[in-house]
């Protein structure tokens, strides 16, 4: 009998090792796991083609732009290592964009889509004036704002095709104000002044940047994405603006461009986060602003899966590379690269 008791013991005993060693197992890595199942239909990545990205009939800068030009082929710069190493080579990417509301408000930065000529115009009240276009910008009488500390007001004028942008915006009194705003041509590869900031840290345009659900329905995204890190150190063209200058080459600049390596493997992702692996890997993402590390930045849609984008999750600093993007600059005052 004491055998059988023996016996009994012991099979509990491996029962519950082996649950705890499920419930404490690290996840599976993406090229093993399965992936969730798309609610979305199945998507194919188009060609890529020579012209801009269109909000509302307007192209996001011309095609030679920065933000539009492919970085896949480009010399890796010889600061690589040392920058992923500051952002953190071991830490894992967020997607700060998605569905439904964290917190209390929606997830990402939306943007508004006005016609200029019907549109309300306002002088905003900016506390950092000396770096600010005064306007007026057409500010609709509901507009979408970016939910959180930063408050951005983006505006495409589909009637001009000018992209408006705002930093820190509140209303109150019948009036605007806020940090700082810039206003875009977006026919035109003109930068901000030198040392001018924007409604970014980095002096750079924010809408640009974004990912977008409507691309990924397209099944193309066809420009660079934004990020942001904690620390940076002066700024890189095509950037205008810096937040700190401590002379420290290891951390990154505003500005910095970096790409995912072309030997990451995509097949174990969904189709709808292949579109997006595949920008990072032919656009690559660049450095706008500070915030938390490796948070790329995207537009709020009910059609994002938010546990399909946690998949990304599992990308890290030690996947990406930083590239020189000084071979591309054809002017150091023009978002224009080299033919």
């Amino acid at each position: 009998m004491k055998y059988l008791w023996l016996t009994f013991a012991l099979i509990l005993t491996l029962a519950c090792q082996a649950i705890s060693a499920t419930t404490e197992a690290p996840p599976p890595s993406p090229p093993t796991m399965a992936a969730p199942e798309s609610t979305h239909p199945p998507l194919t990545t188009s060609p890529a083609n020579d012209s801009s990205p269109l909000i509302g009939g307007c192209p996001i800068f011309p095609a030679d732009n920065f933000w539009n030009t492919r970085v896949d082929n480009l010399p890796i710069d010889s600061h690589s290592d040392a920058w992923i190493n500051s952002i953190g080579r071991g830490e894992g990417f967020h997607m700060d964009f998605g569905s439904g509301e964290w917190d209390g408000g929606p997830i990402g930065i939306p943007y508004n889509v006005v016609h200029g000529a019907s549109t309300q115009k306002f002088t905003p009240d900016f506390y950092y004036p000396d770096e600010s276009d005064a306007g007026p910008y057409p500010i609709p009488s509901n507009p979408i704002i970016e939910y959180g500390s930063d408050h951005h007001i983006l505006i495409v004028d589909s009637d001009t095709c000018h992209l408006y942008e705002i930093y820190d915006a509140s209303f109150n009194s019948g009036q605007w104000s806020g940090g700082s705003g810039a206003i875009w041509d977006l026919n035109s590869n003109a930068l901000r002044p030198a040392g001018w900031t924007s409604a970014d840290a980095a002096g750079l345009p924010i809408l640009p940047g974004l990912v977008r659900y409507d691309e990924i329905a397209a099944g193309e995204i066809q420009h660079a994405l934004r990020f942001t890190a904690e620390n940076t150190n002066g700024y890189i063209w095509p950037a205008r603006h810096l937040t700190s200058d401590d002379n420290t080459p290891n951390i990154p600049p505003m500005g910095t461009r970096f790409r995912l390596k072309a030997s990451y493997g995509l097949s174990g992702f969904p189709p709808e986060l292949q579109i997006i692996l595949q920008a990072m890997k032919t656009y690559g993402i660049v450095l706008a602003d500070n915030g938390s590390n490796w948070y790329v930045s995207g537009a709020p849609d009910e059609h994002w899966d938010n546990d399909m984008l946690h998949l990304l999750d599992y990308l890290t600093g030690d996947d990406f590379e930083a590239v020189d993007t000084s071979v591309m600059m054809a002017d150091p005052n023009s978002g224009a690269v080299k033919p």
